[in-house]
């Protein structure tokens, strides 16, 4: 049996998809697949190293510190997620409406996600630092910075972080209620559904899909937070703003933990693909209800 030839359209697809396929595994699968052998070693990112088997899995859930990094991140992760989707399912709604100047509001809005974080956060770090407090001492209250406090450093840390996703956000959700025809809101005005009852009963209901993406890549982004605590915090102050990602930067790469954080980056890389599938099974089955 003779083998079927390509023609020149499939080689071409080929020519396009290798090379592609092989970039893909170099930078992303081979890291990868090193990383989950380094998290069976007492690798120190230079030097010898020897197999430890577990040990490194087994002191990763009796380490304090990295208790407190997973508790600092969920934390994080799920009131940053709300904030967002809240404000730009508002913000949606607004633009999306007979307002006069939307092209130019949508321009406006989304320029902070064009913005590097790190640029970011570095400018809202002066804001917290030096503006925030003299604003405070103006009207007689104490002007220490919200980013020394233990308590208050991860709202700061959420503001920006939540200032520059809404943009894209409020892009997907806008594209969703584009696809709402307008019969549906005729019909629902002639059965009395205004307001909050049309966005409850028909508005939200058709756009399930678009808020299920909009919650996945959340979720997903602000766990992997890292550029906003690098420019404002570096996990401080006393380790209370300490990420998971920053966690496995700082103590894997300067700290000569080298294979203990690359268990823990397994183990951060299972959580997301679980949370994430758990997610969009969680809102594909409201999809299927609605």
């Amino acid at each position: 049996m003779k083998g079927t030839k390509l023609d020149s359209k499939q080689k071409t697809y080929l020519l396009i998809t290798i090379p592609i396929l092989a970039l893909f595994f170099c930078f992303n699968t081979l890291p990868l697949i090193k990383g989950v052998i380094y998290s069976f070693t007492n690798f120190r990112g230079y030097g010898d190293y020897s197999w430890v088997g577990l040990r490194n899995y087994i002191d990763l859930f009796q380490d304090g510190r990295v208790g407190r990094s997973y508790w600092f991140t969920f934390k994080l992760a799920f009131v940053t997620t709300i904030v967002v989707n809240v404000i730009s399912l508002i913000l949606a709604l607004g633009l999306n409406s007979k307002i006069k100047f939307k092209s130019a509001l949508r321009g406006m809005y989304f320029i902070p996600n064009i913005l590097g974080a790190l640029v970011v956060g570095y400018i809202f770090n002066y804001f917290f630092t030096y503006i925030l407090p003299a604003v405070i001492q103006m009207v007689g209250g104490q002007g220490n910075s919200i980013l020394a406090s233990t308590k208050w450093a991860w709202f700061a840390i959420m503001i920006v972080c939540a200032w520059q996703s809404i943009a894209m956000n409020t892009i997907i959700y806008i594209s969703g209620l584009q696809t709402v025809p307008q019969d549906v809101y005729e019909a629902g005005s002639i059965d009395g559904a205004t307001g909050w009852a049309q966005f409850k009963h028909l508005t939200f209901p058709l756009i399930i899909p678009f808020f299920s993406i909009n919650m996945v890549l959340c979720m997903k982004n602000f766990l992997m937070v890292f550029d906003q605590i690098m420019a404002l915090t570096k996990g401080g102050p006393a380790q209370s703003t300490e990420s998971i990602s920053f966690l496995i930067y700082n103590n894997g790469m300067s700290g000569g933990q080298f294979g203990f954080q690359s268990a823990n980056a397994v183990v951060f890389f299972i959580m997301i693909v679980v949370i994430s599938v758990a997610q969009m099974r969680f809102t594909g089955k409201k999809e299927e209800q609605l």
